[in-house]
Formats: C-alpha cells, structure tokens, sequence
C-alpha cells in the first residue's frame, strides 16, 4: 500500500494502536514506532508486545486521544501516520480525521481505513449498534444469537457451495484471527460507528493539501476503504 522499498529509519505513527500488532510489524521492519490509543486495555496490549519483542527500545507506546488536540501537537510529524479502521469509532470521525492531517511530513505518507458508506444499510446498522449498546445483557445476547444464526447460516451455504470446510470458520481460523461468533459480536457492538463514501474522503484531505495516491475499495458492499494520501512538500 505505501509503495516503500523499506520502512528503516522511517518515523510511524499508530493512530489508536488497539492489539499493537500493526505497530509491532512496523518496528519489525525497521520503523521508529510510536504507538498511541484511548482504550487502556489497548495501552497494555501493546505494550505487552513491546515488552516481549523489544524490551529495551525507544518504541513509544502511551495512552492518548486523536481527539485531544494539546496531546497530538506535542508528538511533531511522521512518515507515516497509520490508523486502520479506529478513526470511524471515536464518535466524532471527521475531527479525528482532521486531526491526523498534520501529523504527516512533508511528502509523508498517510494511511487510512474507513467504513464505506452504504445509503440505506449503514442507517440500518447505525440504529442496531446503537439498540445494542443502550439495551440490558439479556438483551444483547438474544442479538448476539439471532445475528450469529443469521451470518453463520448465510457463510455455511456460501462455503458449502463453493466447496470449503465451513467449520474451520468456527474454530477461529482465517485471516480474521477470530471466531464467526466473536466476529459477529465485534460488529453489532461496534459504537459509535460512521461512515463515509471514497469521494467524501478523498475530497476532505484534498482541502487540507494531502493527495490520494492509493485506494482500495470493498467494492461498494460493506467493509473497510483503504486509502494513502502523501503530504506536498512543504504542507
């Protein structure tokens, strides 16, 4: 996606780390990382595969806010700022996005990933995340099971028609790394939640100076567009 021969020397910004695993492929390929997220549980984690991959390096990793503008000016700018599908769950997404302009070099890179925007559908999840985060456990656990016989029934027809082992799904196999059922209560809890179209993005950061060099759509269904934008010289 960054169309790099290398990432050594390169500065890498984490926008909202969450596992660290971006940050730790990162600093595995030679990038001077700096790892940031508001979700403490997320902190720990990273820093836990700091502590085991590189104990003794200047990694940085820390608890911080893309929405807290005094925390972001004190980190300067990167190479690349990366931050793959967070910036749509901080409940205010086009600040967050904002936000991260300045972050990148001149001529740096970068590198987002955000939900598309689907006219009726993504109304349509917007009202179920938030039904299932305002509701009472029981509650939640009647979704989790009808959305999970819903998506499990639909993906085992899918596999069988196409000839694969539909239980290798349920074992947490795949690229996912997680089973159909966490996958599905990942998704139906996933507030605050927003969306965008490729146009609204690209048009965004082409205000703030920073060009579209990359994108990756999901083809207009439901999902993630990937997009890298680098920064003029001297933004």
């Amino acid at each position: 996606m960054l169309n790099v021969e290398s990432l050594v020397d390169k500065t890498f910004l984490d926008v909202g780390s969450g596992s660290g695993l971006f940050s730790l492929a990162a600093r595995m390929l030679g990038a001077k990382v700096y790892s940031f997220d508001y979700d403490p549980q997320s902190v720990a984690c990273t820093a836990e595969l700091k502590r085991r991959y590189f104990p003794n390096d200047d990694w940085v990793v820390e608890s911080g806010s893309v929405l807290d503008r005094e925390y972001l000016s004190r980190l300067g700018q990167f190479d690349v700022v990366y931050s793959w599908g967070v910036l749509h769950h901080t409940g205010s997404m086009w600040e967050a996005l904002g936000n991260v302009a300045p972050l990148v070099k001149p001529e740096g890179q970068l590198f987002l990933a955000i939900y598309n925007k689907q006219q009726f559908i993504s109304a349509y999840w917007m009202v179920v995340k938030r039904l299932y985060n305002r509701s009472w456990p029981k509650v939640r656990c009647l979704l989790n099971f009808g959305f999970f016989l819903f998506f499990a029934s639909e993906l085992f027809a899918a596999d069988a028609f196409r000839g694969r082992n539909p239980i290798l799904r349920y074992r947490g196999v795949g690229h996912r790394g997680m089973s159909v059922y966490r996958d599905v209560v990942d998704w139906i809890g996933g507030w605050p939640f927003e969306v965008a179209t490729p146009e609204e993005i690209f048009n965004f950061f082409k205000e703030r100076e920073l060009s579209l060099t990359k994108l990756v759509t999901c083809g207009g269904k439901h999902g993630c567009n990937e997009f890298v934008f680098i920064a003029k010289p001297g933004a």
